[in-house]
């Protein structure tokens, strides 16, 4: 029996978060260039974005471009914006009625990337199913520091008072403020860690690790990745005796 036969439509994640890793392997076992890595990753998001469309998944966020990344080669950077691009493509988001939302320090991409970014956002902005979310120029790091500026100015300007700083408040001047926690987090290509991606929003994701590098991740494995999740107790904190 597959692993989509075994779903438990009933069960299915709100929110689902991707580390979207292992392009350049992928690329190198193949024995060409690391940019063909990234477009065949790039293909892979329209097919886990629709099939997760399909499952009735409400968010999908994916890391597509770090902050570390800016540190790459620059014609590998240059490659990978031109990339994004060239992969948005609005057709997919309207015949599944996707809607198109971007979390990072936006302002760094270049500005031909930006207008269609913004274009994209606004057009889908009316679709009422899955929301996909592409976290570029994005750290984990970054946003809460971001955040902390922001409060630290509303103290200053008697807008706030520290005491009133609550875990609630900083998710309110977080990045994904507009959704819901990821209730799973999914890393293709082996490794065993976050790097960076979401550290306030997952700590209570159920995490799941696989070797299969993302261009190879398609629908089954998304599946198994539920099914996986599925099995697991959610507790946070309480006894199981709690969750019964």
């Amino acid at each position: 029996m597959s692993y989509r036969d075994q779903i438990d439509h009933h069960r299915i994640p709100r929110h689902v978060a991707i580390i979207m890793d292992g392009n350049g392997r992928w690329a190198k076992q193949q024995g060409m260039e690391r940019c063909f890595g990234h477009q065949a990753g790039a293909e892979t998001v329209h097919i886990i974005a629709e099939e997760a469309a399909r499952l009735g998944i409400g968010y999908l966020t994916l890391y597509t471009f770090s902050t570390e990344n800016w540190n790459r080669p620059a014609e590998e950077v240059t490659a990978l914006m031109t990339l994004l691009f060239d992969s948005i493509e609005e057709e997919t988001f309207m015949k599944n009625n996707i809607s198109f939302r971007v979390i990072g320090d936006i302002a760094k991409l270049p500005d031909k990337v930006q207008q269609r970014l913004n274009q994209c956002i606004e057009r889908t902005s009316a679709n009422s199913g899955m929301c996909l979310v592409l976290a570029l120029s994005y750290s984990s790091r970054w946003e809460l520091t971001e955040a902390t500026r922001q409060i630290a100015t509303k103290v200053a300007q008697g807008q706030l008072k520290p005491e009133e700083i609550d875990d609630a408040l900083i998710a309110r001047h977080l990045n994904t403020s507009f959704m819901p926690d990821p209730d799973l987090l999914i890393r293709t290509g082996g490794e065993l860690r976050l790097s960076n991606y979401l550290l306030w929003q997952a700590a209570y994701a159920e995490l799941y690790f696989c070797d299969t590098f993302w261009p190879d991740f398609r629908e089954e494995e998304l599946c198994r990745a539920i099914c996986d999740y599925q099995r697991r107790e959610r507790r946070f904190g309480k006894t199981s005796e709690q969750i019964v």
